[in-house]
């Protein structure tokens, strides 16, 4: 791991922020994968303490809180800005800390980006939809019309609107896309902890019980375990992260699931379906904290991605899920040997 290089002494590189985080460090790795040069962005400590990076080595790291400073001291020379950094967690309440982080971080970027004309990408999120009563469409007029369940869906909703605002000011990336990302599983997000997807935390309660526990619906009509979600394979979303670079995809914000919803019956089968275990599932309440602000249903509307030429199928949730399960096994089997670490 060594700092960024100086924009004398370095071909154009893709800035990441959230680098060290489950989605920007999934990026990176695509991004070494294809000889894309980056420079990842995070607090340091996240470099040396996510030991699920041990697979590839980050290289040019440059400190989250130093970013504004460092751009405008080294100028380095950019190819593109993925901002996929952000306070992530759906329960966090302190407004000011989220605008901070989710808001103003951003719209800084966002005017680097436009002053240097460098294509931006961000992560918007599907919290912004709430409880759905518009149902799950990309269309940019209903914004305005949209009511979070929290304050961490408000903040990306507000750093949408902030930047369809520049964008009929004139003040913009010559190339930009947000994208509301769904309800993302994959490798690399033991970090996250009680955010993580519910395929990790079946595999660590399958692993240790044998069983499972998923939270009862308290809604009539909707049986338990029948909570439907989007669930997207984060090897499918940085798919489309690349893409939109490539193409380019010239503005907009877009949905970024997979346009079917799926039950967390069906998420949690297809776990003890990939560690060879036979289904226990059990049901226990909802924590009162979250009732008001639980999703029962999100499915993405996909027609506005798929219209900019996104044509690839996407990963159904029983190969995604085995694919991630069979990359946690092998950790354990490391963890196991000494070669790696155990999850703190």
């Amino acid at each position: 791991m060594s700092s960024a290089p100086h924009a004398k002494d370095s071909k154009p590189r893709i800035l990441v922020t959230g680098a060290a985080g489950f989605i920007g460090a999934r990026f990176v790795e695509t991004c070494t994968e294809r000889d894309i040069p980056t420079i990842a962005v995070d607090l340091l400590t996240h470099f040396k303490n996510r030991t699920e990076h041990h697979i590839f080595e980050f290289d040019n790291v440059v400190d989250r809180d130093g970013l504004s400073d460092w751009l405008e001291l080294r100028q380095p020379h950019l190819q593109a800005i993925v901002h996929l950094g952000a306070c992530t967690d759906t329960t966090q309440m302190d407004v000011a800390y989220l605008n901070r982080m989710n808001l103003e971080y951003s719209k800084m970027l966002w005017n680097y980006a436009s002053r240097h004309k460098i294509p931006f990408i961000y992560a918007s999120s599907a919290a912004t939809y709430g409880e759905g009563e518009l149902g799950y469409n990309d269309d940019e007029s209903l914004i305005t019309r949209l009511k979070p369940l929290n304050p961490y869906g408000e903040s990306k909703r507000l750093f949408d609107l902030w930047a369809l605002d520049e964008e009929k000011k004139g003040n913009h990336p010559p190339s930009w896309a947000g994208f509301k990302f769904f309800n993302v599983y994959g490798y690399g997000e033991r970090h996250k902890k009680k955010m993580a997807s519910v395929v990790l935390h079946a595999f660590d309660q399958i692993s240790q019980s044998g069983s499972v526990q998923l939270f009862q619906s308290h809604k009539d009509g909707i049986a338990d375990g029948e909570q439907k979600r989007d669930f997207i394979f984060v090897q499918d979303l940085v798919k489309v992260i690349h893409f939109a670079l490539s193409k380019p995809i010239p503005r907009g914000i877009f949905n970024l699931g997979t346009g079917q919803a799926r039950t967390f019956l069906d998420l949690v089968n297809a776990t003890f379906i990939a560690m060879g275990r036979i289904p226990a599932i059990s049901f226990i309440p909802t924590p009162e904290h979250l009732k008001e602000r639980y999703q029962y249903f999100t499915q993405a509307q996909m027609d506005r991605l798929r219209a900019e030429g996104y044509a690839r199928p996407f990963t159904s949730i029983e190969e995604g899920v085995a694919d991630y399960v069979a990359r946690l096994q092998k950790n354990q089997a490391l963890a196991a040997k000494g070669d790696l670490r155990a999850e703190e």
